[in-house]
């Protein structure tokens, strides 16, 4: 979530509604995220100096209500760089592979390889594990489940092939 904050008040600052609108738009409509969730989140990053907090008064309309503004500081965009130069697990697992390829222009070539790489043999391992389970004698299976791991199995093995173009254009730029 911070990696994600972050990358995005990169880019400008934002009020936040529109920073839950821009990280729904990364994760997709099947993982929204609260703002029981993004303002507690926000706080500790303020409360840590990485982001900081202002006030712009709507105009127009009949509210007077000001809208709080956040924008990355210098500390948040050092640690945001750091955070870009890590290249772990967490960067290419399904949950985290989607925020670190929403910020791949600021990751450096040699991460960006490396998570591509890291990421596909993650879905290697997945389709050779729905590959066995499909080749298994299907009596009592139910067919919902074996049309699931079906679909599963395609949608990886476009992904792998994806990620072999991915992989093969970047080490040709670097």
């Amino acid at each position: 979530m911070e990696f994600a904050l972050l990358g995005l008040l990169s880019e400008g600052p934002l009020h936040g509604y529109e920073l839950r609108k821009r990280i729904g738009a990364i994760y997709g409509p099947f993982r929204a995220l609260s703002f029981s969730v993004l303002y507690p989140a926000l706080r500790r990053m303020g409360e840590s100096g990485l982001i900081e907090e202002s006030s712009l008064s709507e105009r127009g309309g009949l509210s007077r209500r000001s809208r709080i503004v956040y924008a990355i500081t210098d500390f948040g965009s050092k640690r945001f760089e750091e955070m870009t130069r890590v290249a772990g697990p967490d960067s290419w697992e399904d949950e985290g592979f989607e925020v670190r390829f929403a910020f791949f222009s600021p990751t450096p070539p040699s991460n960006r390889v490396r998570i591509l790489e890291g990421r596909l043999r993650r879905l290697q391992e997945k389709a050779e594990i729905l590959r066995s389970d499909l080749e298994r004698d299907p009596i009592g299976m139910d067919k919902y489940l074996t049309e699931w791991r079906r679909h599963s199995l395609e949608s990886a093995e476009r992904e792998i092939a994806w990620l072999e173009e991915m992989i093969k254009s970047e080490r040709k730029s670097s």
